[in-house]
């Protein structure tokens, strides 16, 4: 999947912020959802400007994302 044909960050678009192209719904909005138990037809029914193909876009950034930072383990809570 090569999430740049979805994905942009303008810095007239909510401050930089990256989003899907063509509307002002960021990454971490949409990653959001999903963690808090929303379904891929959630997204889509409540979201029509977003496709299947542009929400795997989302994952596929946010994981080129990840990997390209530097991870460190977290304290175990007590």
């Amino acid at each position: 999947m090569n999430w740049q044909d979805y994905i942009q960050s303008d810095a007239e678009v909510l401050a930089g912020k990256p989003v899907v192209k063509g509307t002002r719904l960021a990454v971490d909005f949409i990653l959001g959802l999903f963690a808090v138990g929303w379904t891929e037809v959630q997204v889509l029914e409540n979201y029509p400007t977003l496709s299947p193909e542009a929400i795997r876009a989302v994952f596929a950034y946010a994981s080129e994302s990840v990997r390209d930072e530097a991870m460190f383990s977290l304290p175990a809570q007590s």
